[in-house]
């Protein structure tokens, strides 16, 4: 089982919602679950590339402080990355603790937004915690409010272990009847860039049509030798670059801006095999310019850095994205 934290407070010290994580975290851990954390605030500059971790969890934990008013921006940021690029069918198969303390006022307003923000989005609920803490200290010795975190943490595994079933709720009915959510191919960075004539969808749709029939056209008109040069082109490099990871298995399909056909890698451990051509199934699907592979393949761009910067799209697991940059090293070493 793996359980991954989000945390959207701001990482101060006495903050009590890190207490309370710490202590659920250590519980999970004694019943052998996977825990990752994402700190919002260590964060923020890649916030809507988040929804993507929550495809491999089995549950999340929603964790905020009410400072003054609130369960703060980057928590609010996380959640409308997943109702604008996370996987909605993946999300309702996943279970969610929302765990706010305050130091002022607003904890159970909090839960509750926090729950149901989750509940729109078509996930499923797990018994959260909430609490006005003025001061962390209250928490030593104090055995009751201890055991309090650690029997909500024990029903969140308890939840997600027996796959408990709850009643449908309200605001799903609603969201089913009145809310619209368009999916589109753009990645978040573009999506955030465009300006609200281009962020129309069928604008969109219209133009990429465009620029494939130009994109065909122009291939069609290069000539066969130029073709044949480039039918092994970028698969030497990578060849050369090559740095095996033990027991990491995987399939990329990029799509080379200019190519027939996508070039297809398959690695399995300290095999790699290498092609342009088709395949049933693929683990990440990539789509990118000449220009940005090149620089990459010249070491002056990373895949990870491509994909932030908004220069690559991709589909599928992000983290067999990041795991590109660690088999196929272009950097050269220095000594």
């Amino acid at each position: 089982m793996k359980i991954n934290v989000y945390y959207g407070g701001r990482g101060l010290m006495d903050d009590p919602t890190l207490y309370v994580i710490n202590k659920m975290q250590e519980v999970l851990e004694e019943l052998h679950v996977t825990i990752e954390r994402f700190n919002l605030y260590e964060l923020k500059n890649s916030i809507t590339t988040l929804p993507q971790t929550i495809k491999t969890a089995d549950g999340i934990i929603l964790a905020s402080t009410v400072e003054w008013f609130g369960i703060g921006g980057y928590m609010y940021q996380f959640l409308d990355a997943c109702w604008l690029y996370g996987d909605k069918e993946k999300i309702s198969r996943t279970y969610m603790c929302p765990v706010v303390m305050s130091t002022t006022y607003g904890e159970r307003e909090g839960k509750l937004a926090l729950a149901g923000a989750w509940e729109i989005l078509g996930g499923l609920p797990c018994s959260g915690i909430c609490g006005y803490i003025a001061d962390i200290a209250i928490f030593d010795g104090n055995e009751d409010y201890n055991r309090i975190v650690e029997k909500r943490a024990e029903n969140m595994y308890r939840t997600i272990n027996q796959k408990m079933a709850s009643f449908p709720a309200s605001n799903q009915a609603v969201k089913q009847m009145v809310a619209t959510n368009q999916n589109t191919d753009l990645t978040p960075q573009e999506s955030e860039q465009l300006s609200q004539y281009a962020a129309d969808d069928s604008y969109v749709k219209r133009q990429k049509q465009d620029i494939q029939e130009l994109t065909s056209l122009f291939r069609d008109m290069m000539g066969s030798a130029e073709q044949e040069d480039r039918k092994e082109e970028f698969i030497n490099e990578l060849k050369e670059h090559f740095v095996p990871q033990a027991g990491f298995k995987a399939v990329y399909k990029i799509q080379i801006e200019g190519k027939r056909q996508p070039l297809i890698i398959e690695i399995n451990g300290a095999e790699n095999n290498y092609y342009y051509g088709s395949t049933d199934s693929s683990d990440v699907d990539i789509q990118i310019s000449r220009d940005t592979m090149e620089d990459i393949i010249y070491a002056r761009m990373t895949f990870q850095r491509a994909f932030m910067g908004g220069d690559m799209k991709m589909k599928g697991d992000f983290r067999i994205l990041r795991t590109l940059d660690q088999i196929f090293v272009f950097m050269e070493s220095k000594i």
